[in-house]
Order: structure tokens, then sequence, then C-alpha cells
């Protein structure tokens, strides 16, 4: 069957932009970047886009176009023995990662719905609390966990140009509107300035004394966000054409996935330091215990929620898509399914893996400790090992497509990606193998014992 390509260059970028702009910046990056000190995680994520996310995506994008396959495809056209087989590596971290990411997403769906039904009018934060205990598990995440799936599958079914170009060329532009309006009402907020200062003045000496934690939380993030790691920028690049500049695209997206990131920061901080609740407690529930505690006592706090909310489900969709697409090239390319039935039957099992967390929140953190911690550094290291020493050729023949003379870019370009990366990558990679291995022997085990 005849592979499918872009429409057009806008619907690659805004594809790959939407994929980076999701649950990873809104979700995760508020609370992560209040867990490591604010401003001191910012600086330092911020460093790992520059210096290692924006080479790590060039690396992806030059075996995607060159095989114009899937992750599996791509590495099994291009690699021999062990290197043939290391493309399924990105679909199990693809079907961990959105399973959970599914059920994270039908939280944010209930709270829109809870913002236009009822507000969020809580007399203490217990309260908020409470409401998240019982959005976080049980039937009704379920439901909505399923709801998210169909979303996503029906956009998938579509194909590349009817389904997902045309869903983000809507979706991409309406999460950046909202965000800007978002960070421009912060600035009215009586918390705002305290809140800038925490989140903008970096303290190097918190930064030297927990670099152990910080350096491991913000090269997952910057994976995560980059959508790095998992196969997407591949399988994206993959319906490109020859002559598009590859260093000039990959450069618009880091930088405005990490505008989105930031600028989620310029939202979240000042209305929680309004009303004066720490940013960075509550792990993965504090975005919405601590910010509906605090749209219940803000001016118009109602409306912000439900705008907040209802963007932060458009920009989860547009990620999610991206992920199943991964999964769903694989049986289009490599096994020769329709896209609709794969689409389907791929979605299914990726529902089916995350119904797990909406009985019990513990494996929320069994999933994405792992995912981010490991695969998804892993998956970038033998992405780095492979082009920068199995591989230089084609990374560099390829990157020169669509640019013309690099001068000596290319050369420098592989060996960041030869030294650099692979060491900053292997650090983190063991660390993060750490910390995952004190959760399993930790709450884990404490939470098994006390079933």
């Amino acid at each position: 069957m005849a592979r499918e390509t872009w429409a057009t260059r806008a619907g690659f970028i805004l594809a790959a932009v939407g994929s980076a702009v999701g649950l990873g910046n809104i979700w995760r990056f508020p609370f992560i970047t209040g867990q490591y000190g604010g401003s001191s995680f910012l600086i330092t994520y911020l460093a790992f886009v520059a210096l290692i996310g924006f080479p790590a995506i060039l690396v992806e994008f030059v075996i995607g176009r060159r095989t114009e396959r899937n992750p599996v495809g791509a590495l099994r056209e291009l690699g021999s023995g062990v290197w043939s087989s290391a493309g399924w590596l990105f679909v199990v971290t693809g079907f961990i990662i959105l399973s959970y990411y599914s059920v994270v997403a039908g939280w944010f769906l209930r709270y829109t719905l809870i913002g236009i039904t009822e507000g969020f009018a809580f007399a203490d934060p217990s309260e908020a609390e409470a409401l998240f205990g019982t959005v976080a598990t049980g039937l009704d995440t379920l439901v909505f966990h399923a709801a998210f799936m169909l979303l996503v599958i029906g956009i998938i079914a579509a194909g590349v140009r009817r389904g997902i170009e045309l869903s983000v060329k809507v979706m991409v532009p309406a999460i950046l509107v909202l965000l800007l309006g978002l960070a421009a009402y912060g600035t009215t907020l009586d918390g705002a300035s305290a809140a800038y200062a925490y989140y903008l003045s970096p303290d190097f000496g918190t930064i030297a004394a927990n670099w152990t934690e910080i350096l491991p939380a913000a090269a997952g993030q910057a994976f995560f966000t980059l959508s790095l790691g998992m196969g997407v920028m591949i399988t994206y690049a993959s319906y490109l054409g020859e002559d598009r500049n590859l260093a000039a695209d990959a450069g618009i997206i880091a930088t405005l996935d990490t505008l989105v990131a930031v600028l989620v920061g310029f939202v979240v901080f000042p209305v929680l330091f309004s009303v004066g609740i720490e940013p960075g407690t509550g792990g993965p529930g504090a975005i919405f215990v601590s910010l509906t505690a605090a749209f219940a006592g803000i001016p118009g706090g109602r409306v912000l929620g439900v705008v907040f909310f209802g963007m932060v489900g458009i920009a989860a969709l547009s990620s999610a898509i991206s992920i199943l697409e991964v999964l769903v090239s694989y049986l289009i390319d490599e096994v020769g399914v329709a896209r609709v039935p794969a689409a389907a039957a791929l979605g299914t099992a990726v529902f089916l893996l995350g119904v797990p967390v909406t009985i019990d929140s513990i494996f929320l953190s069994l999933y994405d400790l792992l995912a981010d911690g490991i695969l998804l550094v892993l998956g970038s290291l033998l992405l780095a090992l492979f082009v920068g020493w199995v591989a230089p050729d084609v990374g560099r023949e390829e990157l020169k497509k669509g640019i013309g003379d690099v001068g000596g870019l290319d050369d420098a370009w592989i060996w960041i990606v030869r030294i650099p990366i692979v060491i900053v990558v292997v650090v983190s990679l063991y660390l993060g193998v750490v910390d995952y291995a004190g959760f399993l022997t930790g709450d884990f085990a404490d939470w098994l014992a006390a079933r």
C-alpha cells in the first residue's frame, strides 16, 4: 500500500510540536520544577534542551527520513546484529507511556467537566485533595480513560493528513493562544512577583548540592517533553520529503516546545503563590490538588480552571496521537495491516495496559518512573550510539539534504552526539535506574506488603 506523507511543512512542524507539547509540559513540568527547586531545575532543563535535546531530535530525524519506516523497520534496515532489533524498545516504551498518559488525560477531562458543572469552591485544601482522590481511581476514571483512547484511535484511524495533520493545525495554535492569555492573567495576581523570583532566579548552590537528583529529572523531562526516545520523531520524519531542512525544523520544534513549558510556569506558579501554596508538593497529583484549591481563592477562578484544564486536555490529545502513530505505523509498514484495524487493535491493547492505573495510583509511579527515568533515556542512548558511532556517514548525508553546504557543522553535530550526549545520557540512565530500584524496594514493596 502507498505510504502517506505530510501535505505541508507547517503540518509536520505542528504535529511534531503537538507531540512535544502535551502532559510532559503542562502536567509534569510544574510539579517536577517545584520538586527540584524552581529556577534551579528550570536552568538545568533549558541547558538539556539546547545542548542535548536539539542534537538528539536530529538523530531521530535523519533515521526516520532516510528509511521512511517506523522505528523497528528503520533500525532493521540500517543496522545489523543486535541493532536490527533495537527498534522494539520504542514500541514497548510507547505502549507503557500511552497507557498511563491516557488515564492522566482522563483526569483533565473530568476536571474540565467538574469546573463547568460544579466549579472549584473549596473551603480548605483538604477538600481539593479529597476530590482528586475520587478522580484519580475508580470506575469513572476507567470510563474517561476509555473515552480519551477512543478519541485518539479515531484521529489515528483517519490517517496522517486527514487525521493527525488536520487536528494539530487546530489544537496547537489553540494551546499557544490559551497559554499566552493565562500567563498574561497571571501577571495581575498578588503572588506574581514572588512567583517570578522563585521561577527565574537560579540558585547554583542548590544545583551543586542536589545535582544527582536534578540531573536525571531534567534529562528525563527534556526527553519526555520533546518526545525523544520513544520513536515519535523517527516516525514523523519518515513521512518527510528530502527537500526539508531538518536542522531548521528541529530548531523550530525545540523552541516552541520549550516556550510552552516556560509559559506554563508563568501560569501555574503565580496562581499557587497568590494563595500561599508551596510548589512541588504532592507528586503527580500536585497540579490538580494545588491548582483547584488555588482557583477557589482567586477572582474568576472557575473560568480560569475550566480554560486551563481544557487546554491541557487538548495538549494531551495532540501528544497521545503521536505515540499511537508509532505503534500503528509498525503494523502498517511491517505487517501490512490496514490503518483502521491497526489503530483499533493497538488502541485497545494500550487501554487494557492502563487499567491498573485506574485502580491504584501506585501503578502510575511504577509505569512513569520506568518509562521516563529508564526507557526514554535508554532509547536516546541507543540512537546516539547508533548514529554517532555505527552509521555516522548516514547521519551526515541525510542532514545535508535540504540544507546544501553545511561547512563543518555536520562533523560538529556527530561529535556532540558521540561524546557529550552519550556521557550525559549514560549518567542520567544510571541515576534513573538507581531511583527506580529505590522505588521498587521502597514504596512499591511497602504497597505489596500491605496487600
